[in-house]
């Protein structure tokens, strides 16, 4: 990890989050539901933001979703992320229905569209830490 130069995730509270980012390094996607009401939940969270249940599981997700909305980056926040500028930041909505902020992946950024289908991508950065992004789906 000593030579990785970029930010890393820093999880507000990494006992919640745990589970997420360690299916992540398994190369799996995890998102929590509702025991109470069947509801996908993400960002992880306590309680179920419907029925205000606390009876929470992580279940693993289709790994399926379309582009809700992008942007391309050409000036990063981060001078870190330089070299990677331009590259596209989106939220995708799962197949379950929850939208999650990622980066779109193995396409140029002229090219990502709106609606288009997506499928999970696994970034492993580091040996502890393994982003979720995502790629056009059948690629």
């Amino acid at each position: 990890m000593a030579d990785y130069k970029k930010p890393l995730p820093r999880p507000e509270n990494i006992e919640l989050t745990k589970p997420f980012w360690a299916a992540a390094k398994r190369h799996e996607l995890v998102v929590q539901r509702c025991k109470h009401c069947s509801n996908w939940i993400f960002y992880p969270r306590e309680q179920c933001p419907i029925c205000f249940s606390q009876e929470l599981e992580w279940a693993k997700a289709s790994g399926r979703g379309r582009v809700h909305a992008y942007t391309v980056v050409y000036q990063p926040a981060h001078p870190a992320f330089q070299d990677e500028a331009p590259y596209t930041f989106a939220v995708v909505q799962l197949d379950e229905g929850v939208r999650m902020a990622t980066n779109i992946v193995g396409i140029p950024p002229d090219q990502v569209k709106v609606d288009m289908p997506v499928e999970v991508a696994f970034d492993d950065v580091t040996p502890e830490w393994t982003l979720i992004k995502f790629k056009p789906a059948g690629t």
